[in-house]
């Protein structure tokens, strides 16, 4: 057997970690990387495109109904009072994608305390908290939201609070499950004879190995958020103070035969921006889950 020559350094594997091996998984789905580079750019233009266009969304720029490449102060037309249909999709673009992501954050903490308390502790807690979750999770959301943002004064925040006091069942559901599955296994019993208190176990040492799935969904209702918000706005429950796409579309929808386009642009944002989200979801979902990365 041939000896090592002296000074020679012995090869050692180094494993990858797991967050970069998830990123990398993330980076082959190519579905993923358009669903992120389309989201970019519609936050981007959200964010800088107000400033740099420079039209106030509810000013009269020209003309009611003018058709989108008519006139080229007015690229994408107006509407039925002649406000700019361009500017109202670059504002818009900034209230809608808001409410979607703080309606989102606002439901995965609602959904998370509830499902990690009831899966933790089991026993009556989780009996009562399941009952609570089930009682919501008859009522119709939309119907919820609805109540909610008209027994208030209409506001972006409302809408945010509402989307997440309706939506938060399936998030709850989900980390209960987690937090039953986990909470059994070695680490977390070790860490529980060794004196560790509840709040580190729940929140220390469970939830970041229960994080994975609830990423992905909290991804999901990014989008489902930005429908209802655009659902709501629709039926006029929106602030009419601020230009939303669902505003847009429901401001225009007694003039659709007269300007399709009034409709169609925020319409196609929405759209967008939906299956942006949700090719992020399927994405994080293939590069979070063990199973379907050793695929």
């Amino acid at each position: 057997m041939a000896e090592r020559p002296a000074g020679a350094e012995i090869p050692v594997a180094t494993a990858e970690s797991p967050a970069r091996e998830a990123w990398r998984m993330f980076l082959r789905n190519r579905s993923a990387i358009l669903g992120l580079v389309l989201l970019a750019a519609i936050v981007l233009i959200s964010l800088f495109g107000p400033p740099l266009y420079g039209v106030d969304p509810f000013k009269i720029k020209g003309a009611p109904f003018t058709p989108p490449g008519v006139d080229p102060n007015v690229p994408l037309g107006t509407d039925h009072v002649g406000r700019d249909i361009l500017a109202g999709m670059i504002g818009g673009g900034r209230a809608t994608l808001a409410v979607g992501a703080s309606a989102a954050l606002m439901t995965v903490a609602i959904g998370l305390l509830v499902g990690a308390m009831a899966g933790y502790y089991g026993g009556l807690v989780d009996e009562i908290l399941m009952r609570i979750t089930e009682f919501f999770q008859v009522l119709p959301s939309l119907i919820l939201a609805m109540v909610l943002v008209a027994l208030f004064t209409p506001s972006l925040y409302m809408i945010a609070i509402a989307i997440g006091v309706a939506s938060w069942q399936s998030t709850a559901r989900l980390a209960r499950a987690e937090f039953l599955r986990l909470k059994e296994l070695e680490f977390v019993k070790a860490g529980r004879t060794i004196g560790a208190t509840d709040k580190r176990l729940i929140w220390v040492v469970i939830l970041p190995n229960a994080l994975p799935p609830l990423i992905v969904s909290a991804t999901l209702i990014v989008g489902v958020a930005i429908l209802f918000e655009a659902g709501l706005s629709f039926l006029g429950l929106g602030d009419p103070n601020i230009m939303s796409w669902g505003l847009m579309i429901g401001s225009s929808r007694e003039y659709i035969f007269d300007s399709w386009w009034s409709a169609t642009f925020p319409g196609a944002a929405i759209f967008l921006s939906v299956l942006s989200v949700s090719l992020i979801g399927d994405g994080l979902n293939d590069a979070l889950n063990p199973k379907l990365r050793e695929r």
